[in-house]
């Protein structure tokens, strides 16, 4: 079973990992800013492909040059694990555009 992380995990991914805002309990959240409409949707292709072969989909959002992602694991209502490794290959694949 999945478990949810502790807070002790929680602040050493926040401390690691400041851009991404936690919401107690349930979601983490980061902003990447593009400078163009196209490099945000090529990011969110590679998150689509990153998130289906993981089987771990965020909540996407595009504002025009503006993507913004949202975590959380749905059947413990919080974060695992598999939201900290999610952020980090969106971070990774980000650093590479």
């Amino acid at each position: 079973m999945t478990e949810l992380l502790t807070l002790q995990e929680i602040d050493r991914f926040a401390s690691r990992y400041p851009e991404w805002k936690l919401i107690p309990g349930k979601w983490m959240v980061k902003k990447y800013k593009f400078d163009n409409y196209l490099d945000g949707i090529e990011f969110v292709s590679e998150v689509g492909q990153l998130a289906e072969s993981f089987q771990h989909h965020p909540h996407i959002t595009i504002n025009y040059k503006l993507v913004t992602l949202k975590l959380s694991t749905w059947n413990v209502n919080g974060l695992t694990q598999a939201d900290i490794k999610m952020a980090v290959l969106f971070d990774e694949a980000f650093s590479k555009l």
